[in-house]
């Protein structure tokens, strides 16, 4: 059994902040298993390892002896989260809820342990609500205090409408905890003020205020923005093994830490000894990004699977004399109103063809290679999805990997 000082070392690593975490460590001094709440909306069917973060996070409080419950959002989701928006969140209807959160729930549980996991749907309580319920709830919280919202004041000052409902999503959120007596909840770091709504809300119920954990957001494979369906730089549960390994080879090594603290299984100690040897250059950083590769593809299908992709890798890659140390280009892969990106102009940028035009040429003399493959002649445009992470060869001697 690991001391209150060490599972709060393995808590705090990755996360952004612990507020307070004074009181995290006293309720870990109890010994006894805490409540762990994570929220979430099902406003999309399928997530990726940046939506998997903080189920990341709930797995280490699991395997720490903890509790975890998973609120499925399907009541707070017909308001729709106003974090970070500057406008009003479209509503989805209730059955585009309950598809979604079945996708969601199918591929939560490729990360959580069933067996230690509490499942709620929030309509439970949050649609079951008289008037009489409701407004002693709300009467809590003045309008001066959620407009201290970043989002809804920005709105405010600039005079953008904010719809009265959206005004109720952090204090439906912060009756959750109530509802479930969180000891701690987690978030983005753009859920700050909701997570403290909670601990607010709760104190002035009479419960303990639940402890806020908030995570950062995890950039993409290019490293720099965050991983994003819309810009092509994604790894999702449900990728074929040997797609997420090529995906996650191509990630900077500058981010592989980050990556290694919020994406894999590998134990805490072991990362703070990566991160160590890799600072010292005693490690060598393509070496520690097979590990990680290996890893993530491992947690999400099993060892051997890993180690066929890692295998298809080199085959591709390796095999074709395709240099380790070709430079990497950061790709802006937004797609284009089609759907697809401009490869021809990818090339320019890349510094492997000198005009689009000439690009438009080399593509169809067939000496453009990606990933080992020649493109077909007049594949001037290509899906994203076919780009992130890919290797170019231009010629004999033109290399460049998309980041």
């Amino acid at each position: 059994m690991l001391s209150p000082e060490e599972q709060l070392h393995i808590i705090a690593s990755g996360a952004a902040q612990i507020v307070p975490e004074s009181a995290l460590l006293e309720k870990l001094k109890r010994g006894t298993p805490l409540n762990i709440k994570l929220g979430v909306d099902p406003t999309a069917p399928d997530i990726h390892l940046g939506h998997a973060v903080p189920l990341r996070k709930l797995r280490q409080f699991q395997d720490l002896g903890h509790r975890v419950t998973l609120i499925i959002g399907d009541g707070t989701a017909l308001i729709g989260d106003p974090s970070g928006r500057n406008t009003t969140r479209p509503q989805l209807t209730r059955e585009q809820i309950k598809a979604n959160a079945q996708t969601y729930v199918d591929q939560a549980f490729k990360v959580l342990d069933p067996e230690k996991t509490t499942l709620r749907f929030n309509s439970d309580w949050i649609l079951a609500l008289g008037m009489e319920d409701l407004l002693k709830i709300t009467s809590n919280f003045t309008v001066a205090r959620i407009l201290e919202r970043d989002d809804f004041h920005n709105r405010y000052t600039s005079n953008q409408s904010i719809g009265l409902h959206e005004f109720l999503y952090p204090t439906m959120q912060a009756y959750d905890s109530v509802v479930i007596k969180a000891d701690v909840e987690l978030g983005g770091t753009d859920q700050l003020f909701n997570l403290l709504a909670g601990r607010e809300l709760m104190e002035k119920m009479g419960l303990e205020p639940q402890v806020c954990l908030t995570l950062p957001l995890l950039e993409g494979t290019d490293g720099v923005k965050k991983m994003s369906k819309s810009y092509g730089n994604y790894v999702g549960l449900t990728d074929e093994p040997a797609d997420m390994f090529g995906k996650l080879m191509s990630v900077p090594d500058e981010v592989m830490v980050k990556y290694f603290r919020l994406a894999s299984t590998v134990p805490v100690d072991e990362i703070d000894e990566i991160e160590r040897g890799l600072a010292a250059d005693e490690l060598h950083p393509n070496k520690v990004k097979r590990s990680l590769a290996r890893n993530i593809v491992a947690a999400y299908y099993d060892e051997a699977a890993a180690a066929a992709a890692e295998a298809d890798f080199d085959l591709k890659f390796k095999e074709h004399g395709f240099p380790e140390d070709a430079p990497v280009c950061e790709a802006d892969l937004t797609p284009l109103p089609d759907g697809t990106v401009y490869f021809a102009k990818l090339l320019v940028s890349a510094g492997v063809a000198p005009s689009a035009s000439e690009a438009r040429r080399l593509i169809d003399a067939g000496a453009v290679k990606l990933n080992g493959q020649p493109v077909a002649a007049k594949s001037y445009n290509l899906p994203p999805d076919a780009l992130v992470g890919a290797q170019i060869q231009v010629g004999k001697k033109k290399f460049v990997r998309f980041a």
